[in-house]
């Protein structure tokens, strides 16, 4: 999740200068990086098939789904997701695999020739960069994930995709997207195109309305969840329906009760263009996500736990994401009751009690720590605070390792279980070191 590690090869020095280019991180228009498309000779418009994600929660781990369907049938697929975690790297895979250092070095430094001493942020420019790499490997698609909101999104530069997709829909981003939800999935209809199909998945009634009048107005079919298809848990299993028949499916291998609303749009993209019944499966049984409920099993922390315990990381950060974690936690202590210890670090543009309230009823104590090399990190001792507001028990610590050393020295006998949750940031920090 840090923009630019130091000191790991060449790309990161060029991504420090393109930090420097622009006052702001976030600066939401398309006029810069239209701009500078067009003068490295539009690359999006030489993409292979382009399937087009936003929404609030889920676009990543769907996205990862639909990769894996797609390439267990054999396609080549280019992938654009941010942020990421440990290494800017993650961000792009060029025909399934993330893109080479030379690579990545070569194509920042064109972008960076052309733009100049120009203004553009950082997301612009090396969205830019993604395309130009795209556009030079052959592939069968491209899966592109929406950075903030979707209307003026450096990703929505993209005049006729396969299919559009909106997952779940809530609030958050309100700086930047607007203070409702009504205004926040306007935002998010903005990758609508005419003519195109769009997967939705399930939305608030809202939500629903906007992105229906925005369909209408465009001419661009729906295929929503719940009244073109559905998806449900079944005795263990994902049972999902729609007009064309049942698949009786291996539920998710991604944790988590809302990976089924996830894995079920995925499995309506795959039939929209076609695959079958074994890139569906593949879809929900060979994604990987790092991050969503991911359990640590190497590295300095995981190896400090005592056999019986277990070490899981979420990057989930929002009040929706906070509920679908207190479920997902709450799913394993129904299998396997176990005390669960948190490790909790957020940034300050986020809803810190509203993300951890769900997760008090589960949690027997929380640490707080203080965000490592994140600017708007929350201090530990006024997230101690606000967890305390949303009903936990709650402690600073100077760091995640101390915080795991306070939750040894008083855990009971394991089993037990340790998540580390609130911000990918946070989980980046962890994962270069773990995993």
């Amino acid at each position: 999740m840090r923009d630019a590690p130091a000191g790991l090869g060449p790309s990161d020095t060029i991504l420090e200068r393109l930090l420097a280019l622009h006052p702001k991180i976030i600066d939401l228009t398309l006029d810069r990086v239209l701009r500078l498309l067009a003068e490295m000779g539009d690359p999006q418009r030489a993409l292979p098939l382009v399937v087009h994600i936003a929404g609030t929660n889920g676009k990543g781990s769907t996205l990862a789904m639909i990769r894996a369907g797609m390439e267990a049938a054999g396609k080549r697929v280019h992938a654009y997701t941010s942020p990421h975690l440990a290494r800017f790297h993650e961000r792009i895979r060029i025909a399934g695999e993330l893109i080479s250092e030379p690579d990545l070095a070569a194509v920042l430094a064109e972008c960076e020739r052309v733009n100049g001493a120009r203004t553009i942020t950082f997301f612009e420019i090396t969205t830019v960069a993604a395309y130009v790499a795209f556009a030079r490997t052959p592939a069968d698609y491209t899966l592109l994930e929406v950075g903030l909101g979707g209307r003026l999104d450096a990703t929505n530069v993209i005049d006729r995709p396969a299919l559009t997709v909106i997952t779940s829909v809530s609030i958050d981003h309100q700086q930047y997207l607007g203070d409702t939800l009504a205004e926040i999935a306007a935002e998010k209809a903005g990758i609508l195109k005419s003519g195109v199909p769009c997967i939705v998945g399930p939305q608030p009634e809202t939500v629903q309305g906007v992105i229906e009048a925005r369909a209408a107005e465009l001419g661009a079919p729906l295929l929503i969840q719940g009244q073109d298809w559905t998806v449900r848990p079944e005795h263990g299993r994902l049972v999902y329906e729609d007009r064309d028949g049942l698949l009786d499916l291996d539920p998710p291998a991604l944790l988590g009760a809302h990976q089924i609303d996830n894995g079920g749009i995925a499995v309506a993209v795959l039939r929209a263009l076609g695959f079958g019944e074994a890139a569906c499966r593949a879809a929900l049984t060979e994604a990987v996500w790092p991050a969503r409920m991911q359990r640590l099993t190497r590295g300095p922390l995981a190896e400090r736990m005592p056999e019986g315990a277990t070490l899981w990381l979420d990057g989930g950060h929002n009040a929706a994401a906070g509920e679908a974690l207190g479920a997902a936690v709450g799913a394993l202590a129904a299998r396997a009751p176990a005390p669960l210890f948190l490790i909790a670090g957020m940034l300050d543009t986020k809803a810190a009690e509203d993300f951890l309230r769900p997760l008090a009823p589960q949690a027997a104590h929380a640490f707080t720590v203080t965000i490592p090399d994140a600017a708007a990190a929350i201090p530990a001792e006024a997230l101690a605070e606000r967890a305390r507001s949303a009903g936990l028990t709650a402690k600073p610590a100077a760091s995640v390792s101390q915080a795991l050393d306070a939750i040894l020295a008083r855990a009971p006998a394991p089993p037990f279980r340790v998540l580390i949750c609130g911000s990918l940031y946070l989980a980046g920090s962890v994962l270069q070191d773990n995993a």
